[in-house]
């Protein structure tokens, strides 16, 4: 679905101090990925690389196996940390947007569109404010629509950066509750920011660890837990030791 190969990017002309410095990573169809890392490590300036809001300043990147050189616009779906709805639409008309960016034939017409879109709501269970505006929805509720607005663009790579980051700690497991429970009929390919360990290790299937220092290497780290998921999977002894050992490699890669 997604290969890098030798990733490189600076903001400095010179590419004298490089955010990110030979990162490669390959990511297959299907799976849920997180990439965790302190502040600064470069994890929101990767996403921008892939989904071309950025060029790399060398790396190769391929997305469905082809190789994409200055225009990724499009390619992915992309969800940044705030839910960015428009406040003046509904839940409804922000969730048309994907499509009204990008009104092609084989999208369908509008109100097939919209039916569809109805159909997400009820099982997103918003089914009830679709006319509602985002000022009327609680946090959980408005990134839940985010994320529905996401999938609309019909992309298989989803690029999520924190999306439940300024939730509380209800809500949180709410919302991770929801997506476990959902992630096995999206057919989707996740990549997932967040500095929320237990987060990371309870939805992914691998995990990537970005360095504080460029050159020290990414660290990979398999997340051997059966699926379907719970969160009651918190609890367990292996659980546990999982988070241990993420623990350990991030300490030890920031501070060592």
């Amino acid at each position: 679905m997604l290969s890098l190969d030798d990733l490189t990017y600076s903001y400095s002309q010179s590419h004298e101090s490089p955010i990110i410095q030979g990162l490669s990573m390959n990511v297959h169809a299907g799976e849920f990925i997180s990439i965790i890392g302190v502040s600064g490590s470069g994890k929101s300036t990767l996403f921008k690389l892939i989904a071309g809001l950025l060029e790399p300043n060398c790396c190769e990147i391929h997305i469905h196996g082809e190789k994409c050189t200055t225009n990724r616009l499009g390619e992915v779906a992309y969800m940044p940390q705030k839910d960015l709805l428009l406040p003046w639409r509904t839940v409804l008309d922000n969730c048309l947007l994907p499509w009204e960016f990008n009104r092609k034939p084989s999208r369908g017409h509008k109100k097939e569109v919209i039916a569809n879109i109805q159909r997400m709501l009820e099982r997103f269970g918003l089914g009830k404010y679709e006319h509602c505006y985002p000022n009327e929805l609680s946090g959980g509720m408005r990134q839940r629509v985010a994320f529905l607005r996401t999938l609309i663009t019909g992309q298989d790579l989803l690029l999520l950066d924190e999306p439940f980051g300024a939730l509380d700690a209800m809500t949180k497991k709410e919302m991770h509750r929801w997506l476990l429970e959902l992630w096995d009929d999206l057919f989707k390919t996740v990549l997932f920011i967040t500095h929320d360990l237990e987060e990371a290790i309870l939805l992914s299937d691998r995990i990537y660890l970005l360095p504080s220092e460029p050159d020290q290497g990414v660290q990979e780290m398999h997340v051997n837990l059966p699926r379907p998921r719970h969160y009651v999977m918190n609890y367990d002894p292996h659980f546990i030791q999982l988070r241990q050992d993420l623990e350990q490699r991030l300490y030890e890669k920031t501070f060592i």
